[in-house]
This record gives structure tokens, C-alpha cells and sequence, in this order.
């Protein structure tokens, strides 16, 4: 009796198993009529606001697409994963999605959480489109799947030192928040300035989750700079303008596009921001021939404005689908030639053509400023 009771529990736990099995392989999965797309973003935690906004564009460029017909007489259909801009949930999120078996994925904010799912994504031979995450770790690791729409670190970290240079500001600061991309934008920020001529009179790294930065304020107040470049993310950044501007530290202040985002005014308070500066992509707004975007964008998103990667996460889209056609399949390795051989293609703002790294041939970095509570850019 014993052993029978052992078999039956064996049996019923292999018809749960198969059960299970059947439930996850119909979630989230395309029925025949549709090509299944991962999307991997930050929905949840600090960078959620930009997380969202580049949903936002997404799903208007899949509407898009399948309003106009769809792709190979298939709708486009996404399933969307939160990397919460941390490493170890983006590597669970990317397993998820390929446990879903996307044919491709559109997404990557935070070069730290996107270089390890970009990993996960190449053993499983899924091409990735990256509209936002733009360290120079992620090309360099050779991956045949990886395709990056945004323009790399050492194209921003130029286009700061530039800037800096022709305002006559030699003695630089340089603060960073520890994480991949702001690691990588401080230490070409540091290279370029001193090629340029300037000195690098702090390299500091601060961690995110503080609030106070009354110390470090401190200190680069006493060394008096030219200019400080912060390199990470919105919420500190927006912490650290505020206190520079209530210290009084001198000088210009300038961030990288981890910090582009109403937040970061919202959080330091639209007086202390008056000024800010701000290396980045620019938004749709700045974009000619994207008015149509940024009107339909505020009139399905309640007068939102489209945010700073609202674009390029629409391009990426639109790059899929035409690389779909092109491909004439949605095989794995044919949607990778397709891309890798994309030229001259129109988007928003930019003309996408890869170079050998899957990254683009020119960059597509402003410097911009908040001026009256608002991004312009900068003279």
C-alpha cells in the first residue's frame, strides 16, 4: 500500500507539473496571428517615471504598426518585464521573456541591469534593441545580438568636455553614483576633459540611496570649481543640485542623461534647477518633424510630455518591424542579419546605420538647459 500511495503521489505530481507547464507556456505567448515582442524596462523604483515613458512610446509605435497592417500579416504583441534598473531582477526579467520565447526585445535603461540581461539574451540568441542604456561595456562585449540606437558614453563625455571648454571652465568635478553607465560616463568625462586641457580636481562617488550630501558639498565648495558633472541617475541628481545651489558651491553644473527628466527639477525644486545643464539625447520636442509624435503622445497620454527617450524607444520599434520585413521571417537569426544590415534607416531625429560594434555611426548628443522650469537647449 505504501508503494502505491508513493506512485500516486508521483503521478498526481507529474500531472500538476504538466499542468504548471501548460499555464506558463500560454502566458504571456503569441497565438498564431501574432509576433510576440519582449519589452525590459524599469517599471518599478526610482527610474520607473522614465520606465513608463518609454512603455508609453512603445506601445504607440505597436499600435502603430499593427493599425497600419501589422508585420508579415501578423500583429505585434508585447510583453513587458521589469528590470527595476537592478541587475539581479533584470537577469530574472530577461529569463522571463525568454521563457516566453519573444522572437526579439525592445528595451534597456540602466546600462547595469542591461549588460547582464543582454547576456541572458545572446545565450538564447534573441536580438535586443537598446533605445536608453549607452555604456561602452555593453558593445564591448562582442554580442551579435546586441543593437544600440542611443549614442555610447565617450560620444556624451565628449560632447561635456567640449561644452565645458568653450565656457572657460577648467577646473572640473566629476561625481558618480558607483552604477555601470555613471561609472563609465565619469571616467571618459575625465579623459576628455584632460585632453581638452582642463584639470579633474575631485573624481568623487557617491551612493544613490543617501539623501544628505552636505559633506561632499562641502568639500568641492572649498576647491572651488568651474564646473561639477554629475554622471547618475535623476533622484540623487536631483538631491545634489539642490544642495550645491543652497551652499552656494560655484560654478556650471551639468548632468548626463541619467538624470534627464522632469524629476530631477521636480526634486531639486524649479529655482535651484534654473540653470542646470544637462548632456543628452534630445527629446521629441527638439525634434524636427516629430510634432505629429509629440501631439499624439499628449493626447493619449492625459497632456503628458513625451520624455527624453520617448523617441528613440519609438525608433526601436519601428526598426524591429522594418527589420521583420526585411527578414521575411521571425527567426532568430534572420531578424539579426536584417538588423545588422539596416542603412540610412528614418527615424525620429536620427538616421540609424550600424557600425561594426551594432552601434550607431554618428552621435546624437546636445547639451540642453532648464530655463523657467523647462528643458531648452543650451547656447
Amino acid at each position: 500500500m505504501k508503494k502505491w500511495g508513493s506512485v500516486v503521489v508521483a503521478a498526481l505530481l507529474s500531472l500538476s507539473l504538466a499542468v504548471a507547464g501548460c499555464a506558463n507556456q500560454g502566458q504571456g505567448a503569441a497565438d498564431a496571428n501574432e509576433i510576440l515582442v519582449g519589452v525590459l524596462l524599469p517599471v518599478t523604483g526610482n527610474n520607473a517615471t522614465d520606465g513608463k515613458d518609454m512603455q508609453n512610446a512603445i506601445e504607440m509605435a505597436v499600435k502603430k504598426v499593427n493599425d497600419s497592417g501589422g508585420v508579415l500579416g501578423k500583429k505585434l504583441k508585447i510583453e513587458v518585464a521589469d528590470d527595476g534598473c537592478d541587475p539581479q531582477m533584470a537577469t530574472t526579467a530577461a529569463n522571463k521573456l525568454v521563457s516566453q520565447n519573444v522572437v526579439a526585445v525592445v528595451g534597456g535603461y540602466c546600462s547595469g541591469a542591461t549588460l547582464p540581461s543582454s547576456g541572458v539574451f545572446k545565450n538564447a540568441n534573441i536580438p535586443m534593441i537598446v533605445p536608453a542604456a549607452n555604456s561602452a561595456k555593453l558593445p564591448a562585449q562582442g554580442y551579435d545580438t546586441l543593437f544600440l540606437i542611443n549614442g555610447l558614453t565617450p560620444d556624451q563625455a565628449q560632447t561635456a568636455a567640449d561644452y565645458m571648454a568653450a565656457n572657460q571652465a577648467k577646473k572640473v568635478a566629476l561625481i558618480h553614483d558607483n552604477s555601470a553607465y555613471a561609472k563609465d560616463l565619469a571616467d571618459f568625462a575625465k579623459a576628455a576633459v584632460e585632453k581638452s586641457g582642463g584639470t579633474v580636481i575631485a573624481y568623487e562617488a557617491i551612493n544613490p540611496e543617501e539623501k544628505d550630501f552636505s559633506a561632499l558639498v562641502t568639500k568641492l565648495k572649498g576647491l572651488q570649481p568651474d564646473a561639477t558633472y554629475f554622471t547618475g541617475y535623476y533622484a540623487a541628481g536631483g538631491l545634489l543640485v539642490k544642495q550645491f545651489k543652497q551652499k552656494a558651491v560655484p560654478g556650471l553644473f551639468l548632468v548626463g542623461d541619467g538624470s534627464f527628466s522632469e524629476d530631477v527639477i521636480k526634486i531639486a525644486g524649479a529655482d535651484n534647477a534654473e540653470g542646470l545643464l544637462i548632456t543628452a539625447t534630445p527629446t521629441a520636442e527638439f525634434i524636427e518633424g516629430a510634432e505629429a509624435f509629440t501631439t499624439e503622445y499628449k493626447q493619449t497620454y492625459n497632456n503628458l510630455a513625451p520624455g527624453p527617450f520617448s523617441a528613440l524607444s519609438y525608433n526601436a520599434v519601428n526598426l524591429l518591424a522594418d527589420a521583420l520585413k526585411r527578414a521575411n521571417s521571425t527567426e532568430r537569426d534572420a531578424i539579426k542579419k536584417a538588423l545588422k544590415e539596416t542603412k540610412d534607416f528614418q527615424a525620429l531625429g536620427q538616421t540609424i546605420s550600424f557600425n561594426a560594434q551594432n552601434t550607431l555611426d554618428t552621435s546624437n548628443f546636445a547639451v540642453l538647459k532648464v530655463t523657467g522650469g523647462k528643458f531648452i537647449l543650451a547656447k
